[in-house]
């Protein structure tokens, strides 16, 4: 954009300019730049541990670089804290939300404002919600942020973060927790800003967000820059393969990058090589196991809290050697459904059987004997333990017995080499069984959780939201071994917001609204245009 008079272009808000920062062992950024033009949407791209959040955190003040130049506007800045970004108009919507659940959405919108603004409760809940109007963002001012779903929750983050009046604001993987209607009206708020001169910048892995909204887009891969282009210069074949520096067979990834709806329409076929990550398996469907009995039965499963209905009359059987899907929008009962197969919570009424045997009243240490696996939705809050290592988190469920422990003793030794076998088998990237989990990008941790839930005599296995966040190369991993776990003959309940994972892998896809399977499909009937309607409460049909 230049001046219409001096035809002058401005002066990039934002540069990054040869940054480099290093960790023990790793070199997350080495030489990067990137910059943000005035009114431009400017997307990151990278697998899972390129340096995309790293890059990210040293623009926000959270990291200290080693060597390179930050400009603001031209002129050379210090950024060594959130708070100097903020200073300089630089303002960032986190991956994992930042906000106190017991407050209201008006409260942590204003929440360590440091502007000094006092405003009365009237007053305070017409600003927010004057905020949210001029975006298109559709929350109440008052509603209890603990109450909200996972989207409404990541639409009070951007009002949070819009409040500070930003010239540059950073999305991290925002539409991983969203509805396809979310996502849109989410890119349509990116667009109001860019309108408005301000910079974008978007983190995701999802290529077809990248081409339908972006102005240009860098790719990162091993901490350096491989490529700063032109949206309208490239598509997704060259995107991926930039992204991961490989190709393999594609069609399958295709849907976790956003594009299997219809991947012929983007260049993909079944014979087309596309970029993946390390692994090296492909994504090549395996045989599946006859299904000769069931792996789990959910029979009348209700769910009551606090005298609301969370699960109504669930009936669900999923046979050995099956996938079954469970398509619906987020905070309609899914959360409930997992915690009931995890142990940690008790139907109401109903009951849960596992490979014939009742198991309604076990606990987690009981289903888990009965060869239930669980992959929960949030590896971070229920997956792993972030401040244990690797070791310890591959162990977690067999800690207390030989040959890890004996007589209360524990093993070093041989938990480390039992950590090293399954590091080595689920291709975690780690410097070694005693590094602490939370230093792992976020492929890794998933990589290590699904390690540990499908070692052992697995009968079936639940995975919530298994490739969330998650890179082509890292999906790639975790689909290939949910195959493989239905191909060994387990039962697979996935749970995703995700259509197109759901409908890659599914034999049978269930919808479920407000707490009530209303249809289970075979793959063959379950279309977006017959589960879209479905999922939004129209044209319910019996559950067989």
């Amino acid at each position: 954009m230049s001046d219409p008079l001096t035809g002058d272009r401005p002066a990039p808000l934002v540069e990054l300019i040869d940054i480099v920062k290093v960790f023990p062992g790793v070199r997350a950024n080495d030489g990067v730049t990137f910059t943000v033009e005035v009114g431009e949407i400017h997307g990151l791209l990278g697998e899972n541990g390129a340096g995309k959040s790293t890059l990210m955190s040293v623009l926000y003040g959270l990291y200290r670089p080693e060597s390179g130049q930050i400009r603001i506007g031209g002129e050379p800045v210090e950024i060594g804290s959130p708070r100097d970004a903020l200073h300089n108009g630089i303002a960032i919507v986190q991956q994992h939300f930042a906000l106190v659940p017991t407050l209201t959405v008006a409260e942590n919108v204003v929440l360590g404002d440091e502007r000094g603004r006092r405003l009365r409760p009237r007053a305070l809940r017409a600003t927010v919600g004057a905020l949210a109007e001029r975006y298109g963002l559709d929350t109440d001012p008052d509603a209890i942020v603990g109450r909200l779903s996972l989207g409404g929750r990541q639409q009070v983050e951007i009002l949070k973060c819009l409040s500070r009046d930003p010239r540059v604001v950073i999305f991290d993987e925002p539409t991983t927790v969203l509805t396809p209607a979310e996502a849109d009206r989410l890119f349509a708020t990116m667009r109001s800003l860019a309108a408005e001169g301000r910079g974008i910048v978007l983190i995701t892995h999802k290529l077809d967000e990248l081409l339908s909204i972006t102005d240009r887009i860098t790719v990162l891969r091993a901490g350096r820059t491989v490529a700063a282009v032109a949206t309208r210069d490239v598509d997704p074949p060259t995107l991926a393969q930039l992204m991961v520096g490989r190709a393999v067979k594609l069609r399958t990834i295709a849907a976790f990058t956003g594009l299997a709806t219809d991947a012929a329409d983007h260049g993909f076929d079944d014979d087309q090589p596309v970029a993946t990550g390390p692994a090296d398996h492909t994504t090549e469907d395996p045989t599946a196991a006859p299904r000769v009995a069931a792996a789990l039965e959910l029979r009348g499963i209700h769910v009551e809290h606090r005298g609301v209905a969370r699960l109504t009359d669930i009936d669900l059987t999923i046979h050995r050697g099956e996938i079954v899907g469970i398509a619906g929008v987020e905070g309609n009962g899914q959360r409930e459904l997992v915690e009931i197969l995890c142990g940690t919570r008790r139907p109401t009424a109903g009951a849960l059987v596992v490979d014939g045997v009742d198991c309604t009243r076990q606990g987690p240490r009981g289903l888990r004997a009965m060869g239930m696996r669980v992959v929960t939705e949030d590896r971070h809050a229920t997956g792993c333990v972030l401040d244990m290592t690797v070791a310890e988190n591959l162990v977690t469920d067999r800690v207390d017995r030989p040959p890890m422990s004996r007589l209360g003793w524990v093993s070093t030794r041989r938990v480390e080499e039992h950590a090293r076998t399954l590091i080595d088998d689920f291709g975690v990237r780690t410097p070694g069984p005693r590094t602490m989990m939370r230093s792992l990008s976020g492929g890794n941790q998933q990589r290590a959780i699904l390690a540990r839930e499908l070692s052992g005599d697995v009968r079936v296995l639940v995975a919530a939201q298994p490739t969330r966040g998650l890179d082509v190369g890292a999906i790639e991993d975790v689909t290939t071994r949910v195959l493989a776990a239905r191909a060994a003959g387990a039962g697979v309940l996935l749970i995703s917001s995700d259509l197109s994972e759901v409908l890659t892998l599914s034999d049978r896809v269930a919808v479920i609204d407000r707490g009530r399977l209303v249809a289970v499909l075979d793959r063959a009937e379950a279309t977006l245009q017959r589960i879209g309607p479905l999922m939004a409460g129209v044209g319910a049909e019996v559950a067989p």
